[in-house]
């Protein structure tokens, strides 16, 4: 997968893949404009909507209706030094969802593709290429 990454102004960075955008800002103590979430917002997102997209699909397979099922994410993050030590999903369900999935339904939010390559993560490879004629 390719994505193009461009700034369209401001404070602003945008990720462009297929038909999809996906904007980023900075908030105004941060030199942006707040129009849109930070980079690190869009990450930390993917997480709790990984982890939503495998619970969905658990309850998709089963017939369970979602109705009042949500997941709740909390970040801890170290004060010292602001990296995130911690990430809790907490996976919210209404008194009629079945009980005998309880366990099930953790174990299909476990399976997250994002989470998955936090927990082994890619090796970056950042370099410089020069494009086009020079000016």
């Amino acid at each position: 997968m390719e994505m193009i990454i461009d700034f369209p102004g401001g404070a602003r960075v945008d990720a462009h893949f297929g038909p999809y955008t996906v904007k980023t800002d900075q908030p105004p103590m941060g030199g942006g404009e707040g129009s849109a979430p930070t980079p690190f917002a869009v990450f930390l997102a993917s997480i709790g909507t990984c982890a939503g997209i495998y619970v969905l699909g658990f309850c998709r397979q089963r017939g369970l209706p979602t109705d009042g099922i949500r997941i709740i994410q909390r970040i801890r993050s170290n004060p010292s030094t602001g990296m995130v030590d911690e990430i809790d999903l907490e996976i919210q369900v209404p008194p009629t969802f079945p009980q005998k999935y309880y366990d099930a339904l953790v174990r299909s939010a476990e399976q997250c593709a994002v989470k998955k390559h936090l927990e082994r993560p890619p090796r970056f490879n950042v370099h410089t290429e020069v494009v086009g004629q020079p000016a």
